[in-house]
């Protein structure tokens, strides 16, 4: 029992420096791309396969990454306080909660493109979309005249707003400055919940 307790302990560590040192290499390159699985195995001081038995390929390596770093954010979102907690009324929340979601892009720009880059199919299907879709679509339900349809869709057009390829465009090609991209996106939210 003490040898299994040990086990996963290492494992537990070896998975806590992968994610530390990928997450280090990703903010440094100019993309999670030009990361090898090589490079990130030797930061963290564990085996090439260890990599791949624990997150399949780097598709997998960054989105593991994505996700630590995401989880305070939607820890927030699912029982956190207003303005993002699940009793904040939905004209007060569905803003915050897009503002949150910007800011978190525009903070993690490359990794969050290779997320949406690198998923097979639809960006639709992914579940941390859904995830988002789902507590978007909630919000916009509890507003008064939002029919199921309505919100289902409107969730759909707001979270657009926010995908990480025109977070991308708008502050690297149109050179759009991180507030105005949020004033940009509380202007156009505040014109949809008015309708």
């Amino acid at each position: 029992m003490a040898e299994r307790k040990a086990a996963r302990a290492d494992a537990l560590r070896n998975r806590e420096a992968v994610l530390a040192a990928a997450d280090e290499l990703f903010a440094r390159s100019e993309s999670p791309r030009g990361v090898s699985m090589d490079d990130v195995a030797a930061a963290a001081g564990v085996g090439k396969g260890t990599l791949f038995r624990r997150f399949g390929d780097r598709t997998g390596l960054v989105r593991a990454v994505f996700e630590s770093r995401i989880e305070p954010l939607r820890s927030a979102v699912e029982a956190g306080p207003a303005p993002l907690g699940p009793a904040t009324p939905p004209r007060e929340r569905v803003p915050a909660v897009l503002d949150a979601l910007l800011q978190f892009k525009l903070d993690n720009r490359h990794l969050s493109l290779a997320l949406e880059e690198a998923g097979s199919g639809s960006p639709y299907q992914a579940a941390h979309y859904a995830w988002w879709h789902g507590i978007l679509r909630d919000a916009l339900s509890r507003l008064p005249g939002k029919g199921d349809d309505d919100a289902d869709f409107t969730a759909h057009a707001l979270l657009a707003a926010t995908r990480a390829d025109l977070v991308e465009h708008l502050a690297g090609a149109e050179g759009v400055s991180p507030r105005g991209m949020r004033d940009r996106l509380a202007a156009f939210v505040d014109t949809v919940l008015a309708r």
